[in-house]
C-alpha cells in the first residue's frame, strides 16, 4: 500500500508520457482501494458496529471482551493506510488529466498552425501560378458554331496563352491575328482562366459559315 507514488507502470508519471489507458489504470486502483476500504470497514462493522474512534478497553482500562481486538486493530491500520493510498492515486489522477488537457491543447494548436501554413502555402502557390500565367485578353462574345464555340472557350475567359502569345509578349490583338493567321486548319493551344481555375483548350481556325476563322471577340484586358 505504499507504492502509490509510482505510476501505473511502477515508474513515476512524466510529463507528455501520460496516456488514456494510464488514466484508466489508475482509475482501476483508485476502485480498487476503494472496495479494500469498504471491506475493512464491514469488518468493523460486523464487531458490534465499532468505528475509528470508539475505545477498545472498559470503563476500568481493561481490554474489552466482546469485539474481537485484533481484527479491528488490523482493520483500522489497513482503513489509515488505504486513505493514504487513496488520496496518492487521486492526486496522480487529478495530474494525468491535466497532462492530457495540455497535450490535447498543444495538439489542437499545432494542428491549426499547420492547417494556417498549409493554407498560406496554397495560396501563395496560386497567387505564383497566377503571377506568372496572367490573363493579357479576354473573350467578349463567342457566335454558335463557330470554331471558338466547338473548342469550349466561353464569354469572360481570361486568355492566359494563345498559340506562342502570352502575357509576356503580347503587345496588341494583332499579335493574336497573326497566330490565327499562320494556323488555319492546325490545332492551337489555348489556355484560359475561368472562374479563377485554368483551362487548357484546343482551337482549330477553320472558315466556318460566319466571318473570320474564329467566330468570337476578343478584347485586351487593362492592366
Amino acid at each position: 500500500m505504499s507504492d502509490t507514488e509510482d505510476g501505473p507502470s511502477g515508474g513515476s508519471l512524466k510529463a507528455g508520457a501520460v496516456t488514456v489507458s494510464d488514466v484508466q489504470e489508475l482509475m482501476r486502483r483508485k476502485e480498487e482501494i476503494e472496495a479494500q476500504i469498504q471491506a475493512n470497514y464491514d469488518v468493523l462493522e460486523s464487531q458490534r458496529g465499532i468505528g475509528m474512534n470508539e475505545p477498545l478497553v472498559d470503563c476500568e482500562g481493561y481490554p474489552r471482551s466482546d469485539v474481537d481486538l485484533y481484527q479491528v486493530r488490523t482493520a483500522r491500520h489497513n482503513i489509515i493506510c488505504l486513505q493514504n493510498d487513496h488520496k496518492a492515486v487521486m492526486k496522480q489522477v487529478e495530474e494525468a488529466l491535466h497532462q492530457l488537457h495540455a497535450r490535447d491543447k498543444q495538439k489542437q494548436a499545432r494542428d491549426m498552425a499547420e492547417a494556417q501554413k498549409e493554407a498560406m502555402s496554397r495560396k501563395l502557390g496560386q497567387s505564383m501560378s497566377y503571377g506568372t500565367s496572367r490573363g493579357f485578353a479576354k473573350v467578349n462574345s463567342i457566335s454558335p458554331g463557330s470554331p471558338a464555340s466547338t473548342a469550349g472557350l466561353l464569354v469572360d475567359d481570361e486568355i492566359v496563352e494563345f498559340g506562342s502569345v502570352n502575357a509576356q509578349n503580347f503587345h496588341s490583338l494583332q499579335n493574336i491575328s497573326t497566330v490565327v493567321q499562320h494556323s488555319e486548319g492546325k490545332s492551337l493551344n489555348v489556355m484560359v482562366i475561368r472562374r479563377g481555375e485554368k483551362h487548357q483548350l484546343r482551337l482549330v481556325p477553320t472558315r466556318w459559315a460566319g466571318k473570320g476563322l474564329l467566330g468570337c471577340n476578343i478584347i485586351p484586358l487593362q492592366r
